[in-house]
Parts: structure tokens; C-alpha cells; sequence
């Protein structure tokens, strides 16, 4: 079972690729970084559990529904005072970007308290533990509690994997560098990108080309911060609608780089939670690291072409696109 823990929103979205100033209509959808990979994790068969706080109304329990429906475990939940968190995606379109507006202060999630999870219990029997660098960004006491739960985690041996998901909107530079540079510290596989690793490390990578300057920034930061594994996603973005991604991962002895995948987007949200449930995935289920990052770029990839907030794929799928040769032929 792996532990997924942070804030489920209610994400709304004009139809097709209008504009938020153009919208009548809304579709409504519900996801969140922690609870996409978790629903990606059940997809691929591994058992999964979403762990946050949600408003105890009608919205709160329509979104308990949705989670249910994809098989997570939903029985770690808490439910209470304040309101559910809301983000706008515009999905962009050629030369226009995708935009994001937040609409989550005072959510029933950021009033978490200390004490309110009962972490001994909640990793009862956990394989492994997700969070991402979201979660600390919401309130001032919720460091404190992820730091209770990494602290659970090391005294019974649970690995733990981070996506550091830097969110300049929700806090400052200056605070997510202090912030994650302490909840890293000694955790098993951290996913960043190379301008979060520099941003909030302080770690750049030396070397005239791309391949030297990753391998020796994921040196440097399982080095400095005892870190067992780290992750990099790679991103070119020809517009919109077409990119190319990509990852790559230090396994403590070498430098492995996936295939590239250039990809119409359909819906781009999502794609590194579902690169971070495949590294779950195949570490998991004793792959090798070879096999587990093309896993988890296809996984990634295969995410653009899904809707809504999570890849919806089984292990069978993603495996397909990662032994191809590229062919989408029929399958019947």
C-alpha cells in the first residue's frame, strides 16, 4: 500500500480551449499531485491510500465518491470545517500557455492541524509514502506534519518519495528552499526538475552539455541530502499542443535516460504525478532502474492523452508504450 498524502481540489475548466473571460460553462473534475498518483498507482493494480482532509458537505463527499470510484482507499480521510479548494486551469492553445488560478485559501485541508493524523496508525503496513512540495506550501502547520509523518516513516524503514512540485504562487522561494531542503533529507527518490534543484537546492549541475550538467546535479543532491535516488523530468515545448518529455534518474550508481516521447497534448495536468506513480510502481515491483524509468516516462507521457487530472491506464498499457517502437495501431 502506498500512503498519498495532501489537498484534493475541485478543478473547473472552460470547455475545449476557451478562455476563462469567454466561459459560460464549467467542467468540473477532481484531483490533486498526491491523489493523481495514487489513482494512477490503482490503475497499474498496486494498492493505493489518499490521506487529507476534506469538507464535510456535499462537495467533500461528491469528491470522496470520485476517489472511491478509481479504488483508492479513502478510509484515512478526515472531514470537517472549511471550504473545499478550487483551481481554474485555461488550457492553452498554439502560442497561448496553459494558465492555473488558485482559489484554495481556508480549504478544509490547509486548516489541518497538528495531531490530527495518526501517523503510527495511518502507516500501518505502508510500502511506501508520497507527498509533494504542495502540501508544506498550504499552511504554516503542515511542514510540521509532514515532518511527523517522514519521521514514521524512518523508524519503520517505509520509503518515502517526494516530487518537490514547486508552486511560486503559493509561497515564497526563500521559504520552499528552507522547507524542502529539511523534509528531503535522507528520503529514498526525490523528483525535481533542473531549475527547482537550483531554485530551492541551491545545486546546478557542472559540464558543457545537458546529459554531464544532470548527472552531476543528481550527484550532488543525493550526495548533499542523503538522498537514495534522484529524478529529473525533462520538458521541450514546441506550443501548447506538442512537447517532448523525458526523464532521467541516478540510482546511487548511474545516469539513465529515457526515451523521448513527443506528444500532442490533450490535457497535460497530471503528467509528473503519473511519472512519479510509475517510479512507485516499478520500485514496488522489484524492476530494475532501467526498467522502472521508461516505465514511469511512458506513464508521463501516455498522461497526455488522458483527460482530467490522472492517468487512467493499466500496467499492461504504459508497459506497451515503453517496449514500442512508437506504432498506435488499433488493438483489437
Amino acid at each position: 500500500m502506498t500512503v498519498c498524502f495532501g489537498e484534493i481540489l475541485l478543478r473547473l475548466s472552460p470547455p475545449g480551449s476557451y478562455r476563462i473571460l469567454q466561459a459560460d460553462s464549467f467542467e468540473a473534475v477532481y484531483g490533486g499531485a498526491e491523489t493523481n498518483a495514487a489513482l494512477a498507482l490503482c490503475g497499474f493494480g498496486d494498492p493505493a491510500s489518499v490521506v487529507t482532509r476534506l469538507p464535510d458537505n456535499e462537495i467533500g463527499r461528491a469528491c470522496l465518491g470520485a476517489v472511491r470510484r478509481w479504488g483508492a482507499d479513502t478510509s484515512r480521510i478526515l472531514t470537517g470545517d472549511g471550504r473545499m479548494g478550487i483551481y481554474f486551469l485555461e488550457k492553452g492553445a498554439s502560442l497561448r500557455p496553459s494558465k492555473v488560478i488558485y482559489d484554495r485559501r481556508d480549504s478544509a485541508f490547509a486548516r489541518s492541524e497538528p495531531g490530527m493524523y495518526d501517523w503510527e496508525s495511518i502507516l500501518r503496513g505502508a510500502d511506501a509514502f508520497f507527498f509533494t512540495g504542495i502540501t508544506p506550501a498550504l499552511s504554516d502547520a503542515l511542514p510540521g506534519i509532514v515532518g511527523d509523518a517522514l519521521a514514521v516513516c524512518r523508524s519503520r524503514g517505509i520509503p518515502v518519495f517526494c516530487d518537490v512540485n514547486y508552486r511560486p504562487t503559493l509561497w515564497s522561494t526563500e521559504r520552499a528552499g528552507e522547507v524542502m531542503r529539511s523534509l528531503a533529507r535522507g528520503i529514498d527518490t526525490l523528483i525535481v526538475n533542473e531549475e527547482h534543484a537550483a531554485l530551492l537546492f541551491g545545486v546546478t549541475g557542472e559540464g558543457g552539455d545537458q546529459e554531464a550538467r544532470l548527472e552531476s546535479a543528481a550527484r550532488r543532491l543525493a550526495e548533499e541530502y542523503g538522498v537514495r535516488r534522484v529524478a529529473l523530468t525533462l520538458r521541450l515545448s514546441e506550443s501548447s499542443e506538442i512537447n517532448t518529455v523525458s526523464g532521467v534518474l541516478w540510482d546511487g550508481e548511474r545516469m539513465l535516460r529515457s526515451r523521448d516521447y513527443r506528444v500532442p497534448i490533450v490535457d497535460r495536468v497530471g503528467g509528473g504525478d503519473a511519472f512519479s506513480a510509475g517510479l512507485i510502481h516499478g520500485t514496488l515491483r522489484g524492476w530494475d532502474s532501467a526498467r522502472t524509468l521508461e516505465f514511469a516516462s511512458a506513464a508521463n507521457a501516455l498522461k497526455h492523452s488522458v483527460h482530467g487530472d490522472f492517468l487512467v491506464a493499466a500496467e499492461d498499457e504504459v508497459s506497451r508504450l515503453a517496449s514500442s517502437d512508437g506504432t498506435v495501431r488499433m488493438i483489437r
